[in-house]
């Protein structure tokens, strides 16, 4: 039951990447050309997602248990440290350079071309080399 959950969530969250333009470079690069040519599209897809969060934050702090078993996770930290704006700084990065976040660049894999198919192999070597290096960097 579990694994038809997720199937079901991740095909519904991509379809939604898909159809609200997250997948398309270019959209999202004139989202974030705030001094060219700016396009505000996606402002409504960010703004609509948190009002489903927000909500499911309320079911989730009502509920004993997650529907299909096992346990929520416990809430982030609200400390803002180096790791987190290290992070953050390198997301914005590559999102900015590639116009590609994670989800949008899993859900293009079968059309991506090239440049997709560049992103997504370093975007998994970052989050593979993430932890070693972490800890590496830590001890320098």
């Amino acid at each position: 039951m579990r694994g038809i959950l997720s199937f079901a969530s991740g095909a519904l969250f991509g379809s939604g990447l898909m159809l609200s333009g997250m997948t398309d470079t270019t959209k999202v690069l004139g989202w974030l050309d705030i001094f060219g040519a700016w396009d505000p599209t996606l402002g409504f897809v960010l703004g609509g997602a948190i009002l489903p969060m927000a909500l499911a934050w309320k079911l989730r702090q009502r509920s004993g248990a997650p529907i299909a078993g096992g346990t929520f996770p416990a809430p982030p930290s609200r400390k803002i440290g180096r790791d987190l704006a290290v992070g953050a700084a390198l997301f914005g990065a590559g999102w900015g350079l590639a116009g590609l976040c994670p989800g949008p660049a899993l859900a293009s894999i079968s059309w991506g071309g090239v440049g997709g198919a560049v992103f997504l192999v370093a975007m998994s070597a970052g989050m593979v080399l993430a932890q070693p290096l972490g800890r590496r960097l830590a001890l320098a």
